[in-house]
């Protein structure tokens, strides 16, 4: 954690100078309350009384005025830290592959950045207030307590170990029990989230019930599990309290007959247990402490894990930025698995080539492989065996960066982010001009609708595009793609909620401007990609099939069952 917390270093020394001041402060209390007693009381004299008075009001706004600045540093130290903190994680979430992100869920990762962080920010800032000021003061008092009276000390000797022993069970009882909690923590956001980015569906199919039940179940599980950590934690202060009273009891008994036997008086009686009331008090706040340590530290380790993950998708070494590409793409001999370990592989033997400016269609049926194909190019997932060129050089000879800047990708799923139409366009290029985004709405046939909506292209969408309809996301997700002036388009899927008559109107818009642009397009309909340079089909992760339509209706079997039984449907309906 030392890279987050270096910043604020000059802080953190503000802070323990104000604690030392506030600590020697309350330091001064039980010998001044000792010479009221022993001098002032014992003598009548008022005056001096009045003395020591007015020099304990100032000790009390001394620690005052530090007490504030204590917590003003902590405080500054402890928010400045989980703000490092928690943008160090998302940037390292930002560059996790595909495989990264599915081994965190994202209730977990969410709960991360927020409540684990959160519990991190507040241990800094009482660690700072309670585990430099309590051993400090908890070292003074025993030296002062002690030097009063070393046999009455000898209570503490008793005491003591008895609270450390007692403590350290809680602690190690309740730090497993706390990590279970937080992944219980974990799956009731993955639940939240799950279920309000599926409102819709939820409401159309009448699942609100069972929602209702389904949330109620991991909230229950997160009460249970943060019971069981809770009901050995509340051990702490009844164990402590009861200790506490029982030195105090122990020490007024002994003590009390050492008044009587005359071997102290009561001045230094009134000191030494003062004193020894803050060192009970100093451990009392240092079990407090280490139950937050404790808290804290399964939230310490599962920010660790994702600090700590190795990002399998990184440029190789020597990698270097594209320069000038026309788009030929060439699969050689490629295999691909989601995950290294597992022994079932998704593609198989893939080989094909694609000249600059060719238009090749994707189908298959569902499960085929279409989908896992097409986001190798731009290595959102990397190949298990075989190359992958762009231009006759490995992609992975490029930097992430700059091969992804010149591959547009529209994904099945429409995703748009809350802002205006024209800010969710300029996704595809920040510095794109107003008649560039005019005209790749105008291929995507957005520009109309568009220029229908409130306030145009200053139309706001709220998060997700939730104001408009599934086709006009798509087109709008079409047009951000092109406005990239990619050398590589993909649309996997991207027309399946759009009419027949604007699909074909956005081929052939694509087909006349964007003629040196190499796409890929992924298709149900054969009817809909009939008329492109090559037609791939797959079937169980294997190219079983290529060439045009014409080609693939004489030669392909398993091209020719698809298209009858399009035509059938189409027939039947």
């Amino acid at each position: 954690m030392y890279p987050y917390i270096k910043e604020y270093q000059k802080d953190i020394v503000f802070s323990l100078l104000f604690l030392l001041v506030e600590s020697l402060a309350e330091m001064a209390y039980p010998d001044l309350m000792a010479m009221v007693v022993g001098k002032g009381i014992a003598s009548g004299d008022t005056v001096y009384i009045s003395q020591i008075g007015f020099v304990m009001i100032g000790v009390a706004m001394l620690s005052l005025i530090s007490g504030i600045g204590t917590a003003r540093y902590s405080a500054r130290t402890g928010v400045g830290f989980a703000t490092l903190l928690r943008q160090a994680l998302f940037c390292k979430v930002q560059r996790f592959s595909f495989e990264n992100i599915d081994a965190f869920s994202v209730g977990s990762l969410t709960t991360r950045l927020t409540n684990d962080i959160t519990q991190l920010q507040n241990t800094v800032i009482n660690g700072l207030r309670i585990l430099v000021r309590a051993p400090f003061l908890l070292c003074f008092s025993l030296i002062m307590a002690i030097r009063i009276n070393a046999e009455l000390a000898i209570i503490l000797a008793v005491i003591m170990p008895i609270l450390v022993v007692a403590l350290t069970v809680i602690i190690s009882v309740a730090i497993p029990l706390f990590r279970q909690m937080q992944r219980s923590l974990d799956e009731l956001n993955s639940n939240i989230q799950e279920n309000l980015t599926n409102v819709r569906v939820v409401k159309s199919f009448v699942r609100e019930a069972f929602e209702i039940g389904k949330f109620k179940a991991a909230n229950d599980r997160l009460l249970d599990s943060s019971l069981k950590a809770m009901n050995v934690v509340i051990f702490n202060m009844p164990i402590m309290m009861f200790m506490l009273n029982v030195a105090i009891v122990a020490v007024v008994y002994f003590g009390g007959n050492m008044v009587l036997n005359g071997v102290t008086d009561v001045a230094q009686m009134t000191a030494f247990i003062n004193y020894i009331f803050i060192v009970l008090m100093s451990l009392m706040m240092l079990s407090l402490m280490f139950i937050m340590l404790a808290r804290s530290s399964a939230s310490y380790k599962r920010i660790c894990e994702v600090l700590d993950t190795k990002i399998d998708l990184v440029d190789y070494q020597g990698a270097q930025d594209i320069e000038d590409v026309y788009g030929e793409v060439t699969f050689q001999n490629v295999a691909f698995r989601y995950k290294s370990s597992s022994a079932d592989y998704i593609l198989k033997d893939i080989s094909f080539n694609v000249k600059p400016g060719e238009v090749v269609a994707i189908i298959g049926s569902t499960g085929a492989g279409k989908s896992s194909l097409v986001q190798l190019l731009p290595r959102l997932y990397d190949i298990a065996e075989g190359k992958i060129c762009l231009d006759g050089k490995d992609i992975t000879q490029y930097t992430l960066a700059s091969l992804r800047k010149k591959i547009g990708l529209v994904l099945q799923k429409n995703t748009l982010f809350s802002g205006t139409i024209r800010e969710n366009l300029k996704w595809g290029s920040g510095d794109a001009t107003e008649t560039e985004i005019v005209t790749a709405a105008k291929i995507a046939q957005a520009h109309d609708f568009i220029l229908n909506s409130p306030k145009g292209y200053d139309t706001y969408l709220e998060q997700g595009g939730a104001n408009l309809s599934g086709g006009q996301k798509q087109r709008l997700c079409i047009a951000r793609a092109i406005i990239k002036k990619p050398v590589v388009l993909i649309l996997d899927d991207s027309t399946s909620a759009v009419d027949t008559v604007t699909e074909r109107k956005i081929r052939q818009s694509m087909t006349e401007l964007l003629k040196n642009t190499t796409i890929f397009i992924i298709a149900q309909r054969i009817s809909s990609v009939r008329d492109v340079d090559k037609i791939l089909v797959l079937s169980e992760g294997k190219i079983v099939a290529s060439g045009t339509h014409t080609q693939l209706m004489k030669n392909s079997v398993e091209y020719q069952e698809i298209y009858h039984s399009q035509n059938q449907k189409a027939e039947d309906l």
